[in-house]
């Protein structure tokens, strides 16, 4: 069987990746795209942190991420071999982590904040997309999610984004913006900007990797 065809979908914190997978994905059956995150490689270190050693850690460095585990991974999957992950849950403690079972398909998503810093993982990549936002759009985000669903307080929020977030994103990911096939600005909070971008794309990968 062919290679599957290889997406890269990164942007930094608060650009709206989730958002623009989840509108992207719709536009596929199941068995037409798999989806892998880097998200879900990162290294268990935070299991027995106290909240204030779980502050200062910065999760914002290629070095937190399981690698040669995130590589073997994708390399299966280019072989056409499902891989079984456990679900990463961003040391929430009330959040029980499930298996996932991810199998291979004709287009295979890579998405994450570094996955164009890794180099063996960004020469495979068919297609390169970027996710652009404002910082002060990304910043509002990221402290709405922080809020909700992590449980940091303000000030918390605040120390990693200006020490941790911000400083990752201008070394790792923005010097290759540039590199990109596409390049995404995300600053809208209406929906459909985004599901029109999506149909465009999803519409050009039916007719030259589904067909």
């Amino acid at each position: 069987m062919k290679k599957p065809y290889i997406i890269g979908i990164a942007g930094g914190s608060g650009s709206g990746k989730t958002f623009f997978l989840k509108c992207f994905l719709e536009h596929f059956k199941a068995e037409e795209v798999c989806l892998v995150s880097q998200d879900d490689y990162y290294f268990p270190v935070a299991d027995g942190m106290t909240a204030e050693e779980n502050k200062m850690y910065n999760f914002d460095l290629p070095s937190t991420i399981d690698r040669d585990h995130f590589e073997q991974d994708i390399e299966s999957l280019v072989n056409w071999q499902p891989i079984t992950k456990k679900e990463y849950t961003f040391n929430n403690p009330y959040a029980k982590p499930k298996f996932l079972e991810i199998k291979p398909a004709p287009i295979l998503i890579i998405e994450g904040l570094f996955i164009l810093h890794f180099k063996k993982i960004a020469e495979q990549l068919d297609l390169k997309i970027f996710i652009d936002t404002d910082e002060e759009v990304a910043l509002q985000r990221r402290l709405k999610r922080d809020f909700q669903e992590r449980g940091y307080s303000h000030d918390d929020a605040m120390y990693k984004w200006i020490n941790h977030v911000v400083p990752a994103y201008k070394e790792y990911l923005l010097p290759y913006r540039e590199v990109c096939d596409k390049v995404v600005t995300n600053n809208t909070h209406v929906a459909q900007d985004i599901i029109k971008i999506t149909d465009g794309i999803s519409a050009d990968l039916r007719q030259s990797v589904l067909n």
